[in-house]
């Protein structure tokens, strides 16, 4: 079975060498781009991360600092990802929360901007949890019927991902073959105004904090009542699309 595709779609994941969206680095991007006629590019870089891997992430994905020594720095190879993933929908395993703004706060550090604006996002996690909620490995053996070999490599969990969507579709009547809907299922109940979701919008359509001491506050009228705390936050260890969304609350361009 092919997907059904409106543009081509890139699978990615990302091996990193922690899970802080704003300071991590990645180590290692595995792609597969899939076209409309259901053909396939896939390319998987080690990446130098011009910081020490730490040992706890070394356990995870098995990649250390010898490993990446004299691999390309990630402004060495930014452009010809960024081509990779040019008008394409993207997909991936909380690609979301995670992969996604990670891949953004790297091309920001290199002067480069990876638009959202037109793309639909598929995070096949969220599918997965919706219908059978369990780890990647589980996945691929509920759906595949497939053991998940070289977990937390990028690239077998890319291949993984994809497999898993195809089998997803075939399982389940209601999910319909096309990235609109699956972008759209796969979305999480709440309206998420950033990518990292520490915005969210409320039953009343209002910027609310999804985080924190005001969680479920009006973004609005903290900043209104306590103007130091915007100068905090942009000052944080926050994503910069999430700073971009608080900025524009405060200057009025969103509710």
């Amino acid at each position: 079975m092919n997907l059904k595709l409106t543009k081509p779609i890139v699978f990615f994941d990302l091996e990193t060498t922690g899970i802080n969206i704003s300071y991590d680095r990645i180590v290692e991007i595995s792609i597969l781009k899939v076209s409309l006629d259901g053909s396939k590019i896939s390319k998987t870089i080690l990446i130098n991360p011009e910081i020490p891997i730490p040992p706890s992430a070394s356990k995870v994905h098995n990649i250390f600092d010898k490993d990446v020594q004299n691999a390309p720095k990630f402004v060495d190879v930014a452009s010809e990802i960024k081509h990779l993933f040019q008008d394409s929908d993207v997909a991936g395993y909380n690609s979301n929360r995670f992969d996604v703004p990670l891949l953004m706060q790297e091309f920001e550090r290199v002067g480069l901007e990876f638009d959202v604006t037109n793309r639909k996002f598929v995070d096949v996690q969220t599918i997965f949890h919706k219908k059978e909620p369990r780890t990647l490995e589980a996945a691929l053996k509920f759906y595949c019927n497939k053991e998940l070999i070289d977990a937390h490599s990028a690239e077998a969990d890319t291949i993984a991902t994809y497999e898993i969507l195809l089998a997803q579709i075939e399982k389940y009547e209601d999910l319909e073959n096309n990235i609109d809907f699956l972008s759209s299922f796969a979305q999480e109940k709440i309206k998420k105004l950033d990518i990292a979701g520490r915005v969210v919008l409320s039953e009343e359509g209002v910027a609310v904090f999804n985080f924190g001491k005001h969680k479920g506050l009006e973004v609005k009228k903290v900043f209104e009542q306590q103007p130091n705390y915007y100068n905090w936050l942009i000052n944080a260890d926050f994503p910069s699309n999430t700073k971009q969304i608080f900025t524009k609350i405060k200057l009025g361009q969103l509710k």
